[in-house]
């Protein structure tokens, strides 16, 4: 069975992110959320927080683990003996860049392919982005997020 690899910036984990966890397990019987410590891009939660939210997010899905990782995804996920990587899409606008990145990775190691989910239909407008505009605004985000990442906006906006 091949293995999987979902990455992203999780600033913070949205319920878009667990669907594509969600429907990704099913398929792969487990899956490795991969955080990217990205030190070019200031995110809004430390890494720390960020691996804290996905844990309480997916807490009781099976076949989960998370980790981090810095450099390159192709070398993360031959160094994680993995074979997929997992991306989820919401719009048309995502797959041009994902396309792209998916191209440039089977570049780098034909032997990695990845797989494209589409969001379900409820989820397919969110991103983090849009949510921590919301909370930094005042909005109530706790339709979008499990209500542990909820209260972490709550605090960091409430702390800036």
């Amino acid at each position: 069975m091949s293995k999987a690899i979902y990455p992203g910036s999780f600033d913070p984990v949205t319920f878009g992110h667990i669907d594509v966890v969600h429907r990704a397990v099913k398929v792969f019987g487990g899956l490795t959320l991969a955080i990217v410590k990205n030190p070019e891009k200031k995110g809004l939660f430390t890494l720390d927080e960020r691996v804290d939210m996905l844990r309480d997010a997916t807490k009781g899905t099976r076949g989960i683990r998370i980790d981090t990782f810095d450099g390159l995804l192709v070398d993360y996920v031959k160094k994680r003996g993995a074979n997929v990587i997992v991306r989820g899409l919401r719009a048309i606008s995502d797959f041009e860049y994902e396309f792209q990145m998916a191209l440039t990775n089977r570049k780098l190691n034909e032997d990695i392919e990845t797989m494209f989910l589409m969001s379900s239909d409820q989820y397919s407008y969110l991103s983090s982005r849009a949510i921590k505009e919301i909370s930094a605004l005042g909005g109530d985000v706790r339709q979008f997020v499990p209500a542990y990442v909820a209260a972490q906006l709550k605090k960091k906006v409430a702390s800036k």
